[in-house]
């Protein structure tokens, strides 16, 4: 684990542990509300959100204001095929709202630590999540657990991983039932 900057992820999960029905579900079409302000709370804080070009193709213009956190994205595609992919207005698309990368995870928070970012926080997909945690450099969770099944779906993981955790706090967000579980990885 690099311990110059905290490396986060961040993921709402149904009972049965999925973070999606299918991969072009947006979280925020069956996630409380609360875990939705708390997902922009701690991007904010954070002010880097890293993901997969999935995610960002379900959560980019719409969820993420471009203006106040840096999205770094895992692409094959260039910046600019992304913004035209996704129609992202290009006015808004800078070297501070919009990286596109492909290097490895331990590398990646090696270049933000050096340009003084604190904090890093991971928002998915399935693949992106593995590979933080196998690289790791995570060194904390926050999982919302949704009171909904869907019996099927993405998983959080998309292979084996293994990662002793500390439970750092649990918390009711909701009359719901919507659950918040804080927890730290140990070496």
């Amino acid at each position: 684990m690099i311990t110059s900057l905290q490396v986060f992820i961040v993921v709402a999960i149904t009972l049965d542990g999925f973070i999606a029905q299918d991969q072009h579900q947006a979280s925020t079409n069956w996630t409380s509300q609360e875990d939705n302000q708390l997902f922009h709370r701690l991007t904010k804080e954070a002010g880097v959100v890293v993901m997969g070009e999935t995610t960002y193709s379900t959560i980019s213009a719409k969820y993420l204001p471009m203006s106040d956190r840096l999205n770094i994205v895992y692409s094959h595609l260039s910046r600019e095929e992304l913004v035209e992919k996704f129609g992202i207005d290009s006015r808004k698309v800078t070297d501070n709202t919009l990286q596109v990368t492909s290097l490895p995870q331990k590398e990646l928070v090696e270049k933000l630590g050096k340009e003084d970012h604190s904090k890093i926080a991971v928002c998915g997909g399935s693949s992106i999540y593995t590979q933080f945690l196998q690289s790791g450099v995570v060194s904390k969770l926050y999982i919302t657990v949704e009171p909904i099944i869907f019996g099927d779906g993405v998983k959080l993981f998309n292979r084996a991983v293994e990662q002793k955790l500390e439970l750092v706090k649990s918390e009711r967000l909701n009359e719901q039932g919507s659950l918040l579980m804080e927890y730290n990885c140990l070496q």
